[in-house]
C-alpha cells in the first residue's frame, strides 16, 4: 500500500499518472500508485484498447516497465492491436520495456475436476514482472480466467487472493472484467476487493456512437 504524508501528517494516497488523455484530469492524478484497479464494462466498450494504452505511456512516457497478461488474445493479436493505437509493441519487448503473456485456460479441465488454484499463475506473473522490472501490470480479463469455474466460493476466494498479492508485489495493475446484467461484473465481487473501479461504457444515440468513463469508486481519493 503506496501513502505518502503531507502537512499536519495527513496520509494522502500516491497516484500513477497514466498518460491517458482526460482521465489523470478526473482521478486528480491518476491510479492509485501500487494498487490494483478495476476496468469493467461491457464488451466491445474499449477495456482492451485503454489497458494497452496505460501500459504503453507508462513506459514510453514515465519510466515505468509493463506486463500485459492475457487469457483470451494471442501475442500476434496483441500486436496488431497495440499497432491499431500507433504503438509498436514488438519494438517496446525488444527493448524490455514490456512484457506480453498468453495464458491459455484448459475450461474442460476445470469443469472436470472443480479444481482451480492461481499459484501457478503467481509464478508465472511473478516472473514476468521481474523479467521487465515491472511497474505497472494489465490483466485482461476476469472472465476467461475463471472461465469454466462454476463454484461462487472458490471464484471469490481466488479473485482476493489475487488482489492481495498484486498489492504485496507493489504494481499499479488493472484488471478488465465484463459487465453483468446488474452489477458491475460478472461475479459482483471483484468492485469490494478493488481499490478503484472504473466503469466503461459506449452507447449509439442518433446514430452517433459514443465512450463513456465514470469513476464509480476510488478509495482514499476525491474524484472528478
Amino acid at each position: 500500500m503506496t501513502m505518502v504524508k503531507r502537512k499536519h501528517d495527513a496520509v494522502v494516497l500516491e497516484k500513477c499518472p497514466t498518460g491517458i488523455k482526460g482521465l489523470d484530469e478526473i482521478t486528480k492524478g491518476g491510479l492509485p500508485k501500487g494498487r490494483p484497479t478495476l476496468l469493467c464494462g461491457s464488451a466491445g466498450c474499449g477495456k482492451t484498447l485503454f489497458s494497452m494504452e496505460f501500459l504503453m505511456r507508462g513506459a514510453m512516457e514515465y519510466g515505468e516497465p509493463g506486463v500485459f497478461m492475457t487469457f483470451e488474445e494471442t501475442p500476434d493479436d496483441l500486436a496488431k492491436n497495440f499497432m491499431s493505437l500507433g504503438f509498436d509493441l514488438n519494438n517496446m519487448v525488444s527493448r524490455g520495456l514490456i512484457a506480453t503473456d498468453h495464458v491459455y485456460i484448459e475450461r474442460s479441465e476445470i469443469e472436470e475436476t472443480g479444481e482451480y488454484d492461481l499459484e501457478g499463475l503467481f509464478i508465472r506473473l511473478g516472473n514476468a514482472i521481474d523479467s521487465v522490472g515491472a511497474k505497472r501490470v494489465v490483466l485482461d480479463t476476469i472472465e476467461a480466467l475463471f472461465s469454466g469455474l462454476s463454484n461462487a466460493g472458490i471464484i471469490r476466494a481466488e479473485l482476493r487472493r489475487l488482489f492481495h498479492w498484486l498489492k504485496e508485489r507493489g504494481v499499479t495493475a488493472i484488471v478488465t472484467g465484463e459487465s453483468g446484467d446488474k452489477t458491475l461484473t460478472r461475479y459482483g465481487l471483484e468492485e469490494y476487493v478493488a481499490d478503484c473501479v472504473i466503469l466503461l461504457d459506449f452507447r449509439i444515440e442518433e446514430q452517433i456512437s459514443t465512450r463513456r468513463l465514470r469513476i464509480v469508486k476510488y478509495r482514499g481519493s476525491s474524484h472528478g
